[in-house]
């Protein structure tokens, strides 16, 4: 188990010297899953942004660190981790931190997260074909209603509860508000799900958090070790 100390991460007492960097895009809802982790955790990092408008993700110098062409990408010591919730899975298993306590509930939050890739991912879809991609109306017709379906299901697990899985904001909550944050650009209001509209506005009110336009940077830039949240 990774803790985490002012200068960065700790280990059995001894300090990590090389940080966690992580490749992504501004544009991306996959990006901004760990880039919100990280921010809201306060660990030190770097980002090394991706540049999808120019193609770079298909170039062989990111080809080397994601052989998939996709954002995101984490590399920490020795490792490269790739796709937004193995990145999640990680950091929460390495750091401790965003990871439930009990086991019963670190499996529901990956469970979360594996159903998120195949669900909440129309919303990202719907918005992606709404702002970046022209495609015949009968493709968005088809992926609204799974969009929608996906959202509505959110919303009714949110009921009666702060958080998706336990007692406070985890992976689960991080993996499914992240890839749903652009969905006012895909034509779905926030305010047909009010459980989504409660629960995602305790997330925002989080020190750290900022819309993935403003958090994520459009150059490289180095993040420093802050306190993190109460935890």
């Amino acid at each position: 188990m990774i803790a985490q100390s002012p200068n960065g991460l700790v280990e059995d007492g001894a300090e990590i010297s090389d940080r966690l960097t992580l490749f992504g895009s501004f544009t991306s809802s996959s990006t901004f899953k760990p880039m919100l982790f990280l921010a809201l955790s306060g660990l030190p990092f770097e980002f090394r942004t991706v540049n999808l408008k120019f193609g770079r993700q298909n170039e062989p110098e990111y080809l080397a660190v994601n052989r998939y062409g996709k954002v995101p990408a984490l590399q920490h010591r020795d490792l490269t981790v790739v796709d937004s919730n193995v990145i999640l899975d990680y950091l929460a298993c390495t750091t401790g931190v965003f990871e439930p306590l009990s086991e019963q509930d670190r499996w529901q939050a990956r469970e979360w997260l594996a159903w998120e890739a195949g669900n909440i991912t129309n919303v990202a879809k719907v918005r992606h074909y709404s702002q970046f991609r022209e495609v015949d109306p009968a493709v968005m017709a088809y992926f609204r209603p799974l969009a929608e379906e996906a959202l509505t299901f959110v919303d009714a697990a949110l009921a009666g509860r702060d958080w998706l899985v336990g007692d406070a904001l985890s992976i689960a909550d991080l993996g499914c508000w992240g890839r749903m944050v652009f969905m006012a650009e895909g034509g779905l209001q926030i305010e047909r799900w009010p459980n989504i509209v409660r629960w995602s506005g305790a997330i925002k009110a989080m020190p750290g958090y900022a819309f993935p336009y403003d958090l994520i940077p459009k150059k490289d830039q180095a993040f420093p070790a802050r306190e993190p949240i109460g935890l």
